[in-house]
């Protein structure tokens, strides 16, 4: 039945002009029915393989059900005598122990096919590598071999399937259990302390793909967002050497960049070429090159800096990121400086 939905829209976008990536966002930016990775495309097939299966069962138990009240239901009291019933039948015994038995089997080699097809997957030895460390309430971004470090969104180059150039991910927590799940991409895996894992992701269209910690981690559970931008390879590559600079050097040093140098600021946070080397939360070297702020709570602009400086409850109540007791001028020079980090 799925399939042939599928089918139907696929019909009616190809009649219409319409892609299929055009329907995502009617859809949701999170779906799983809108593939467009290896790993995400595995557990499509199965998801609706199961549910043809256990479609199948449904219709069968009720179909059956229904026969049953509309063949025996109780006209009055001259009906005739009770059906004959069947006691100790080895047939039917043997059919509902055998038959769920096979049903079983037959959906856990399905299931373990594709755990293995992914786990199991070759690393190219160009493959980009990427570490995730998943904090409260954030992500941070390593690329070792590039050396590059960011913050909640994460950049990916695009995988041509003549020649994949999967991305993969070594997963890690800082403090408590996370999970990262970007649907479109993969199926979610958790980051445990102490215990690292990996997934891998080779995206077949560029875009930016949408995800959510999937383990309740703590109060902004809700607001660990995931952005994933998945960049031509020309993109990534010009992303990877902005990236890469350290800040920018001004020939004076601004009022807001002495207050962020002067208070507990640089305990936590790192800004490239200057004293700030702190490890607690996001590098904010090229702060202003993504998009958003808070892991994606808000829009990365002037008077949501101030107001996140200033207070961070009131863009993410039980943030991890403390007050600092900044007026709302000093508040908006440490946003004026923050603004020059590109």
């Amino acid at each position: 039945m799925q399939h042939s939905t599928l089918r139907f829209v696929a019909t009616i976008c190809t009649l219409e002009g319409i892609t299929w990536a055009d329907t995502v966002p009617f859809l949701s930016p999170t779906t799983i029915f809108a593939p467009t990775s290896t790993p995400a495309q595995s557990i499509f097939d199965l998801s609706l393989f199961v549910m043809e299966v256990t479609g199948a069962i449904f219709a069968v138990v009720f179909s059956l059900l229904v026969y049953s009240v509309v063949k025996f239901r109780k006209k009055g009291a001259a009906d005739g005598p009770e059906p004959a019933q069947v006691y100790g039948s080895s047939q039917l015994e043997l059919a509902w122990t055998v038959i769920p038995v096979l049903i079983v089997v037959v959906l856990f080699l399905a299931s373990a096919r594709v755990i293995a097809s992914i786990q199991n997957a070759v690393r190219p030895a160009d493959a980009i590598e990427v570490t995730v460390v998943g904090h409260q309430f954030w992500w941070e971004y390593r690329y070792p071999k590039l050396g590059v470090v960011t913050a909640n969104e994460l950049h990916i180059p695009v995988s041509d399937p003549a020649h994949p150039t999967p991305t993969f991910l070594t997963l890690l927590s800082a403090d408590t259990d996370h999970s990262f799940w970007v649907p479109r991409l993969a199926g979610k895996t958790d980051l445990i302390p102490n215990h690292p894992n990996s997934m891998w992701v080779d995206p077949h269209e560029t875009g930016l793909y949408l995800g959510q910690c999937a383990q309740y981690c703590g109060t902004q559970h809700a607001l660990m967002l995931l952005r994933v931008y998945v960049d031509s390879r020309e993109d990534f590559d010009r992303w990877i050497q902005q990236q890469s600079k350290p800040a920018h050097a001004s020939t004076t040093v601004s009022e807001g960049q002495k207050i962020f140098e002067q208070t507990a600021c640089i305990n936590c946070h790192a800004v490239a070429g200057t004293v700030a080397n702190g490890r607690f939360g996001p590098d904010l070297t090229h702060l202003m090159s993504r998009q958003t702020i808070a892991s994606g709570a808000s829009k990365n602009t002037i008077g949501n800096l101030i107001a996140w400086i200033y207070n961070p409850d009131v863009l993410k109540p039980g943030s991890k990121m403390p007050a600092m007791g900044l007026s709302v001028q000093q508040s908006a020079e440490v946003a004026a400086y923050l603004a020059t980090l590109r």
